[in-house]
C-alpha cells in the first residue's frame, strides 16, 4: 500500500513537471507571436502614414495648381451677388423716388434737412395729447427702422464713416424726440387730472394703448392711505406704494414700450456699429426715465445751437442730449458735441436684497461697499420691450373760479418726484412693489432675469430688486424695489444655440425652405426670390408667434421679428466664446429631408477646403481625407466635388436675388459652425 503511494505521487509529480514545461513554452510561444503581429502592424502603420502622406503631398500640389482657376471660377460666380447688390442699390433709390412723388408729409431720414425740419417742426407742437403723440410715434419708428435697416444691409465698402454716423445720430435724436414727446404728454394731462378723478377713489387713471405702447398714469389725488395700490385693469399692470408716498401728491407712470430704446444701439438691433466708452453715443445719449431719480437735474452750460430748445438738452432716460442738430454741410463727427450724465438718480437708494437669479453679471470697477451686479449684455439681452416705471411730482390742478378754470403753470416741465425709503412699520426698508402683465407676443423659454436701468453707469443691474415671482402661465412678474427704476426681462442669447439640426431644400424654381431645430423651438422660413416669409415656429408641439407668421419681409425685417419675439436664433460675433460646434452638410434636390447616409463632414482651415473620413459617430477627431476626395480653395467646389450634376445645375441657374436671401440668411444663422 506504501509503495503503491509512493508510485502515484512519483507519477503525478511527473505528469505536473511535463506539463510546467508545456505551458512555459506556449507563454513564449504567444510572446513571439504577439511582438511579430505588434511589429507587423507597426510596419503597416508606418506604410500606411508614408502612402498617406504622398497622398496629402499629391493633393496638395494639384491644389496649388488649381487653386487660382478654383478662385477664378468662384469669383465668375459672386458677381450674382454684385448684380444682387445693385439691385439692391437701385430698388432703394426708385423707393426714393417715389417718396418724393407721394408727397406725403414723412421726411426721408438719410437726407439731413428732411429730417431736421420734421424733428424742429415736432418739437415745436404744442398739442401734447398722448394718443397724438402715439400716432406721431409710429411714425417716428418707422423712421427708426428704416435707419436700422439700412445701416444693416449696406456693406461696410458702401457707406462712409461719416454717413454712418450720421444715421447714428439721427436714430439716438428721434428716440430721445420721442420719449421726451411721452414725458410733455404726461405732463398735459396731469395738469388736468382733477377734471378725471374717479367717482369711488376721487383718484385718477387712465390706460391707453395701441400696437407699440401701454401707457398707464395714475394720480394721487386724494392722498389716502387705502388707495395706496391700484391695478391697472385694462393692462394688468398693478403697485403698492409705501406709506410714505401714499400720503404724499404724487403721480405713478407705467410706459411700456415694445421696443427697446435705452440699451446701447449694438444691443438694440445687432449688427450695428458696437461703440463703447464714456464718450460714445450708448453711454452719453441713452434714453432718461423721468421716475428713476431725485428730482434734481445738474443744467448744462449755454448751447450755442439755437434749434434745440432748453428742454431738449436734457434726454429722456439718464443721458444728456447732444445739443447739435445735423450739419447738412458738414460731415465732421467733432461737430457733433456731447455730454455725460453727471448726476446720478436714486440708484444709491436701492438697497434691496438682489434677486437670487443665476445670471451672468459683472462687477462695477471702483470701491464701494457693494459692488452692484451688471448684466453681461452679451450673454443676456433684454427681450419683450422695456417698462419705465416713475414716480412723479402732481403738478397744480386746475380750480373752476366762476366761470373760468384757473390752472398755476409753473415753467418746469415733467418733474421726479424727490423720493427715498425709509422704514416701515416692521422695522424693514420700505418697498414699491410692482406687478407687470407680459406681452402675449413674446416666448420666454426660460425664467427671465429682471433687471433694471442704471443711467448712471449706462447699464442694466440685477441690484435692488427682490421678492420676484414669476407666472409663466399667467404672463405675469411681481417683485419689489426700494424706488423706482426702468426695468426689462432678459434672457440669454444663447439659449437655444447650439442647433439640434438644420435644412435648406428647394421647393420651385428661386424658392426653398429654410428649417432650423433650435434646442427650445423648430423654425420654418419659406424663401423666395428677395424675401423671406415665416411659415411657423413650433415650441413643444405647438404652433406659436402668429402675428408674424405668414408675412413676406427681407431677411433683415425678419430677424428683427423674430428677436423682439425672443427667439433669437442668430449668433453675434461674441457668441463662440460660448457655443463651439462642428461643420456639416449635405445636398437636397427635393423636398423633404436628407437620408442619414447622405451627411458629409468637411473641414475649412482659412485655405483649403476638405472632405473629413470620419463621421459624427466616430469615436474621436481626425483630418484623414474621404477616399477619392481632394483639396479645394471653396466650400462651393468642395460640394461641387461629390455632388450630382443636376444639383450644381439648379445652383448655376438660381437667380442672383434668391442667393442671396439664402446667403444672408445662413450669415445671419451661421448653422455650418453653431449646429
Amino acid at each position: 500500500m506504501l509503495t503503491f503511494v509512493f508510485f502515484s505521487l512519483t507519477a503525478n509529480m511527473k505528469f505536473i513537471g511535463k506539463n510546467g514545461k508545456s505551458k512555459k513554452g506556449k507563454a513564449a510561444r504567444l510572446r513571439a507571436e504577439a511582438l511579430l503581429r505588434a511589429q507587423q502592424e507597426e510596419e503597416a502603420r508606418l506604410e500606411r502614414e508614408r502612402l498617406y502622406r504622398e497622398l496629402v503631398e499629391r493633393l496638395e500640389a494639384k491644389y496649388e495648381v488649381e487653386k487660382e482657376s478654383e478662385l477664378a471660377q468662384y469669383n465668375s460666380l459672386a458677381q450674382k451677388f454684385l448684380s444682387a447688390k445693385q439691385w439692391k442699390m437701385d430698388y432703394r433709390e426708385q423707393a426714393k423716388w417715389e417718396h418724393y412723388l407721394s408727397c406725403d408729409g414723412a421726411p426721408d431720414p438719410t437726407v439731413p434737412q428732411e429730417i431736421n425740419t420734421f424733428m424742429s417742426l415736432w418739437r415745436d407742437e404744442q398739442d401734447q395729447d398722448v394718443q397724438l403723440v402715439m400716432e406721431k410715434g409710429e411714425v417716428v419708428l418707422h423712421l427708426i427702422e428704416k435707419l436700422q435697416f439700412l445701416l444693416l444691409e449696406t456693406a461696410p465698402e458702401d457707406i462712409t464713416d461719416e454717413k454712418q454716423e450720421q444715421y447714428l445720430q439721427v436714430i439716438l435724436q428721434l428716440q430721445d424726440l420721442l420719449h421726451q414727446k411721452y414725458n410733455d404728454a404726461t405732463q398735459s394731462l396731469l395738469k388736468i387730472a382733477s377734471m378725471y378723478e374717479d367717482s369711488e377713489s376721487g383718484n385718477m387713471h387712465t390706460v391707453l394703448k395701441d400696437i407699440n405702447v401701454t401707457f398707464c398714469l395714475w394720480a394721487n389725488l386724494k392722498m389716502k392711505v387705502r388707495y395706496k395700490d391700484h391695478v391697472f385693469q385694462e393692462a394688468g399692470h398693478a403697485f403698492e406704494l409705501p406709506m410714505s408716498l401714499a400720503l404724499s401728491s404724487v403721480a405713478v407712470r407705467v410706459l411700456y414700450t415694445r421696443y427697446d430704446h435705452v440699451s446701447p444701439l449694438w444691443v438694440q438691433c445687432q449688427g450695428l456699429p458696437r461703440q463703447e466708452g464714456p464718450a460714445t453715443l450708448e453711454s452719453a445719449e441713452q434714453p432718461q426715465d423721468t421716475g428713476q431719480g431725485s428730482g434734481e437735474e445738474e443744467e448744462e452750460e449755454g448751447s450755442e445751437e439755437p434749434s434745440v430748445p432748453a428742454a431738449e438738452k436734457t434726454g429722456s432716460k439718464g443721458r444728456k442730449k447732444s445739443s447739435a442738430s445735423l450739419k447738412e454741410t458738414s460731415n465732421n463727427k467733432d461737430d457733433i458735441k456731447e455730454t455725460q450724465e453727471e448726476t446720478e438718480k436714486n440708484s444709491e437708494n436701492l438697497e434691496e436684497p438682489s434677486q437670487e437669479e443665476e445670471a451672468p453679471l459683472q462687477e462695477e470697477a471702483g470701491g464701494g461697499e457693494e459692488a452692484p451686479r451688471v448684466v453681461d449684455l452679451e450673454q443676456l439681452v433684454p427681450v419683450g420691450g422695456v417698462f419705465h416705471i416713475s414716480v412723479l411730482r402732481l403738478p397744480p390742478q386746475a380750480q373752476d373760479v366762476g366761470d373760468w378754470i384757473m390752472v398755476e403753470l409753473l415753467d418746469v416741465g415733467l418733474e421726479e418726484y424727490p423720493y427715498s425709503p425709509g422704514k416701515a412699520e416692521d422695522g424693514t426698508q420700505e418697498a414699491v412693489q410692482i406687478t407687470l402683465r407680459l406681452p402675449d407676443n413674446v416666448i420666454y423659454f426660460e425664467v427671465p432675469v429682471l433687471a433694471r436701468w442704471d443711467p448712471a453707469g449706462q447699464w442694466w443691474r440685477t441690484d435692488g430688486i427682490s421678492k420676484i415671482t414669476y407666472e409663466a402661465e399667467e404672463k405675469r412678474i411681481t417683485f419689489s424695489m426700494g424706488g423706482f427704476s426702468t426695468v426689462a426681462l432678459l434672457q440669454d442669447a444663447h439659449l437655444n444655440l447650439p442647433y439640434q439640426a438644420w435644412e435648406l431644400h428647394p421647393t420651385g424654381v428661386d424658392e426653398g425652405f429654410f428649417t432650423v431645430t433650435a434646442a427650445f423651438a423648430t423654425i420654418q422660413i419659406q424663401i423666395k426670390d428677395n424675401q423671406c416669409m415665416l411659415s411657423s415656429v413650433v415650441v413643444e408641439e405647438k404652433e406659436v408667434l402668429s402675428h408674424i407668421t405668414g408675412k413676406w419681409m427681407s431677411p433683415v425685417a425678419l430677424r428683427a421679428a423674430l428677436k423682439r419675439a425672443g427667439v433669437n436664433i442668430f449668433p453675434a460675433e461674441h457668441s463662440p466664446k460660448y457655443v463651439p460646434v462642428p461643420r456639416k452638410v449635405s445636398e437636397h434636390l427635393t423636398a423633404g429631408s436628407a437620408k442619414g447616409s447622405h451627411w458629409s463632414l468637411l473641414m475649412f482651415d482659412g485655405e483649403k477646403v476638405q472632405h473629413l473620413k470620419l463621421t459624427e459617430t466616430s469615436e474621436a477627431f481626425s483630418e484623414e481625407v474621404q477616399e477619392e476626395s481632394e483639396f479645394h480653395s471653396t466650400l462651393y467646389h468642395m460640394v461641387k466635388e461629390f455632388a450630382s450634376s443636376e444639383a450644381m445645375e439648379k445652383v448655376e441657374r438660381a437667380g442672383c436675388m434668391f442667393i442671396d436671401s439664402v446667403y444672408q440668411l445662413l450669415l445671419a444663422t451661421r448653422v455650418l459652425a453653431y449646429s
